[in-house]
């Protein structure tokens, strides 16, 4: 659904972009992780359309966000870091005024769908300005999805969000991705992108260090060896004193993975060293 090649951007004499390349699976959810200033943001405005690339190649649902953005445009919506509501409205009225605004031929039709989908149904005739962090978050992301877009860009969806809304926010966001919406969210949270992405990219001084599923990720890092579950404590007693001698059978075994915080400190520390070395 998502190609992007060696892409680059600069602001100034400032390389925020190098050469970054990655790809995203129709109806998966993909993480892009960075540190502030990493350039996540940058990259979203561009496969977005709002930022000009300075080079490389990108393609989403196969268009080029250059040559073909109307196109690009047509099959995708933007959730930014900040909710676009406007609070003097209700929430079914900013929900209307997006139908309105893509023409779409049953507005009311989708009005109702999205309040219900995202639990506002009740709230749907208060003013936004009453609303909660989570409730604008939620109804933000409905305005986005009025059209059904088929890639929803997520810029750090859940900032600012209570550890309540947030895992609310999670849950939508999968349901979204199991209906078919091919999500691409940044985040600061590695906990969030491990619980929710396929595949996660991590992004730093412009390049992407490393790209994979959650378990990938942690397999590339030193192994910190093997635990042994048992089913009560006299077998974990007699592995103590027995498993050098006699080799006792353990009920499970599995491999003790680094965390996604192990490996993404490591490869970003890694980097410094390599940068200082330079």
């Amino acid at each position: 659904m998502i190609e992007v090649q060696k892409l680059k951007k600069s602001f100034k004499s400032h390389k925020v972009l190098k050469d970054v390349s990655f790809k995203v699976d129709k109806g998966s959810i993909f993480a892009l992780l960075g540190s502030n200033g990493a350039g996540k943001t940058t990259v979203v405005k561009i496969l977005s359309t709002l930022l000009k690339p300075d080079g490389g190649k990108v393609t989403i649902n196969e268009f080029d966000i250059v040559e073909q953005e109307a196109n690009v445009r047509e099959c995708i919506s933007l959730t930014g870091q900040f909710a676009a509501v406007d609070e003097d409205l209700t929430g079914k009225e900013n929900l209307n005024l997006i139908g309105q605004l893509k023409r779409l031929k049953d507005v009311k039709g989708k009005v109702e769908e999205w309040l219900f989908f995202f639990k506002l149904e009740d709230a749907a005739n208060k003013k936004v300005s009453t609303y909660s962090g989570g409730m604008r978050r939620r109804l933000d992301i409905a305005m986005s999805l009025m059209g059904n877009p088929q890639v929803l860009f997520l810029d750090e969806p859940t900032t600012g969000l209570d550890p309540q809304n947030r895992l609310a926010m999670w849950d939508l966001v999968r349901q979204l991705a199991a209906e078919g919406t091919t999500v691409f969210l940044t985040t600061q949270y590695l906990e969030e992108a491990e619980y929710l992405a396929d595949n996660i990219a991590i992004l730093h001084n412009g390049k992407i260090l490393v790209e994979g599923t959650p378990k990938y990720l942690k397999e590339i890092l030193p192994q910190r060896g093997i635990q042994l579950n048992f089913k009560n404590e006299k077998k974990a007693e007699e592995a103590v004193e027995l498993l050098e001698a006699h080799g006792i059978v353990a009920d499970n075994i599995e491999q003790n993975l680094p965390s996604l915080e192990d490996v993404f400190l490591t490869l970003i520390d890694e980097k410094k060293e390599d940068s200082n070395h330079e």
